[in-house]
């Protein structure tokens, strides 16, 4: 996952190097986004999933996408950068959502923990690049790409020697239009995917942003550890923790309190942080930290619960539906938070933009537990 955010932890090189525009510089993020979209609608509506084993099908996707990462390293034009970027995201729609399915056959109690844990793995992965950077200090971009590019190949060869799937497989699913009409009228299906696309309003944009809040923030005062790009790292990666701790109150106290709680510390989070701006470099530490560790914890437990709450049959239909509407409702948002930076004459209140997201992805989960079919979840513990 290194590979996601490999051009974005060197945005300002690249527009510096290349005289890239901000919108452009976006674009390089987006492009991922679009190419995971589209490959994950591709990979369902060909059955790849079911025609290769999932190991097998994870492992060629990471190969596939150090390689499209690594062609940042050609220096094409633009139009280049933009092909290499939804390559990478097309070979990435290969990794996360088997990933996510394979997990699941190795666990029926304990499901969220173990969903969560892999999440946490993710995003530290995705935080990779901006440690990376900060590590190579004044050393060139290149080194950067580069390394994103080696810990892809890898974890293509940890998927390729070292993981089997587990004994929980699920029926077989394809992706056609009616099983796709069927996941959309199941109500409680599309509180959960209400609840998930409201998290994924706020996640991607914080993610691809915050590296510009930070830098902009260090001219206005003091920056926690001394470095845009360590406290980017610090933040995203945080998260990690908050996966962990998102599944394991998710197996104890349910799924839709857990996911609605989450949402409620990160909106909050994304309402204050700009309260920070300029101020004492702990209170910035401390709310990017919490807001860091809650915007990604409640992530896997959206779909545990979709895995929970679908026909066994359309397991496979209801996940890569939604987590590809999911992605694409984060092209909008990456798209827009730049523009209500200028608007807002700087980054300070931009991410007041992101509020609303998790305002109506908690609500969905709070009707969500109210309904009967919520007992399926966590082993009833709704």
């Amino acid at each position: 996952m290194a590979c996601w955010f490999s051009t974005t932890a060197i945005g300002p090189e690249l527009v510096r190097v290349w005289g890239l525009t901000q919108g452009q510089s976006a674009w390089l993020t987006n492009a991922v986004q679009i190419g995971f979209v589209l490959g994950a609608l591709a990979a369902s509506a060909v059955n790849l999933p079911d025609i290769l084993p999932m190991t097998r099908l994870i492992t060629w996707a990471a190969a596939l996408a150090a390689l499209a990462n690594a062609a940042v390293l050609l220096q094409p034009g633009f139009a280049g950068l933009l092909l290499a970027r939804l390559a990478t995201g097309v070979a990435l729609a290969g990794v996360y959502p088997p990933a996510l399915k394979l997990m699941a056959t190795w666990f029926v109690t304990g499901r969220g923990l173990a969903m969560g844990l892999l999440v946490g793995a993710l995003t530290i992965g995705s935080a990779a690049p901006h440690l990376l950077r900060a590590l190579g200090g004044g050393l060139d971009w290149r080194l950067v790409v580069a390394g994103a590019s080696a810990g892809a190949l890898t974890s293509a060869a940890i998927f390729g020697l070292a993981v089997q799937e587990g004994p929980h497989g699920f029926a077989r699913a394809s992706f056609d239009p009616l099983q796709t009409w069927a996941v959309l009228r199941d109500r409680p299906l599309r509180l959960a995917s209400l609840g998930y696309f409201g998290h994924m309003w706020e996640l991607y944009a914080m993610w691809a942003w915050f590296l510009a809040f930070a830098l902009a923030a260090g001219q206005a005062g003091a920056l926690p550890f001394g470095d845009a790009s360590v406290l980017t790292f610090v933040v995203i990666a945080s998260g990690g923790l908050g996966c962990a701790l998102g599944g394991w109150l998710s197996d104890r106290i349910g799924r839709c309190w857990t996911t609605a709680g989450m949402m409620a510390v990160s909106g909050a989070c994304a309402a204050l942080i700009g309260l920070a701006w300029g101020g004492p470099a702990w209170l910035v530490a401390l709310i990017a930290v919490i807001w860091g560790i809650s915007i990604i914890g409640d992530s896997a437990q959206f779909s545990a619960a979709v895995s929970e709450l679908s026909d066994p049959r359309l397991v496979g239909t209801a996940l890569t539906l939604q987590l590809a509407l999911g992605f694409a409702l984060t092209v909008l948002a990456i798209w827009l938070l730049p523009h209500v930076a200028a608007l807002l004459g700087g980054w300070r209140w931009a991410f007041l933009a992101l509020v609303p997201g998790p305002i109506v992805g908690a609500w969905a989960m709070l009707r969500l537990r109210t309904l009967p079919q919520a007992a399926r979840l966590a082993g009833g513990r709704r």
